[in-house]
Order: C-alpha cells, then structure tokens, then sequence
C-alpha cells in the first residue's frame, strides 16, 4: 500500500478509549476498517475521502471492532521466563546476569546477558541473526531448484506480510518467521521465490509454488490460525 499520510489518535469505543491508525492510499477506492493483529484498529482512506467519514464507519461498526480487539492474543513481551517459538519449538528467556556475550539459542532456551533494560533488544537480535541465516539459505537452495537467483534477501521488522518479492528480485521476510515451524518457513520462502518468475498469482504461479514446496494448504492454514500470535512478539 502506498500512503501519502499515517497518523494514530485514540477515539472513544464502546466507553473505551482506542488507538486508531489512520491511513492514506493512492490505490484506495473506498473507506476501509479492520482490525491488525499488530497495528490494532486501522481505517484506510482514500486520498479524498475526510476523516469524518473514516469515524463514521468506525461508530458504525463498534460492536464489532470491540469483538475483535477482544480476540486478539495479548502481546508477547520478550522478558525473563516468557516462552518465544523458535521453528515451532517453545523456548524459555533466560536472564543470565553478571555475564557478557548477547544471547544465544541452546536446549530449548533462550540465554541472554546484560543489563535488564536492553534484554528484549539482543533477544530480538538473536533472532532476527537465526533468521537470516536460515532463511537466506533456503531462499538460494528453492531459488536454485527452479533456476532463479534472488538478486538479495533482506530480514525486516514487518507487521503486514510474512514476505515479499520486489521487482528487481530483492526478497524480504518478517524476522518472526524463524517462531514459525519449519514446514511454514519453507512455504512462504517458496511463495516468494515463485514471485521472481511470476510477479502475480496466477495459475502458473501457483503451480510453481506447489512445485517448490509441498506445505502450502498445511502452512496457509497454519499463518490463519497461529500466525497473529507470532506477530504480538515485540
């Protein structure tokens, strides 16, 4: 989506007060509402179109607004003793105090040193490193099996998709895809490499894309079902 402008405000719901995050698009047709696993309630606008009316669709739908926001697994934050998927598998934050050397992965634990303060950060580091390594790895060897060549893969902090393939072949991946199990991570690596062919969901790249990787209805089902929760991660 291409916004010309973003801004967030809380707005009274249902006796509540919630953040709502308006968006501008060039490509809008119509007012938009949903609600984001990570960005909460999101109302797009057309460049035209008045926040006015952007609020009225809001009030409009209230009840159901509130119902989702109710449904929406709570923030997973990376403390001491919180459970963190790595490839599917839970594993334990532990603070290691009095130590140097960041945080590293070992027996279904997540080991992280230094000051409290800076915990979540080199926790997220630790992952988005696996990330990277694991998911360049695999993009080149699907990419190889179907004659392509990414032109570069890139790890990001993204809230909207799980991956993405650019025009010049840069692919990139949400780093909280290492959390998922390894039969999604392989999936939605092939979805993007099958873009560097087709730049569009057609039957030729759907058939590629089944080609590369057996997991799609098992991995779509999967990202429905359990991948908000991965994106609560912060």
């Amino acid at each position: 989506m291409s916004g010309a402008a973003f801004t967030t405000e809380f707005v009274p719901v249902q006796g509540a007060l919630i953040a709502v995050s308006f968006k501008r698009s060039t490509r809008a047709r119509r007012i938009s509402l949903r609600v984001d696993p990570a960005q909460g309630v999101v109302i797009t606008l057309p460049m035209r179109a008045s926040r006015r009316a952007g609020l009225a669709l809001l009030h409009e739908h209230e009840a159901w607004v509130s119902e989702k926001l109710d449904a929406l697994p709570l923030p997973l934050a990376l403390k001491p003793g919180a459970m963190v998927p790595v490839v599917g598998v839970p594993h334990e934050i532990v603070h290691v105090q009095n130590q140097r050397g960041g945080a590293w992965i070992e027996s279904g634990a997540i080991y992280v040193t230094g000051e409290p303060e800076f915990l979540a950060r080199r926790v997220s580091d630790c992952l988005k490193h696996l990330a990277r390594q694991r998911l360049t790895a695999r993009a080149a060897e699907t990419a190889q099996r179907a004659s392509l060549r990414p032109k570069v893969v890139r790890i990001k902090d993204t809230r909207s998709r799980w991956g993405s393939c650019a025009p010049d072949g840069t692919l990139a991946f949400c780093w909280r895809l290492i959390c998922a199990p390894d039969f999604v991570q392989d999936y939605v690596v092939a979805h993007e490499v099958a873009h560097l062919r087709h730049m569009n969901h057609g039957p030729n790249f759907w058939a590629l894309t089944d080609l590369l990787t057996p997991h799609r209805h098992a991995a779509t089902t999967w990202l429905a079902n359990e991948g908000p929760s991965l994106l609560r991660i912060h």
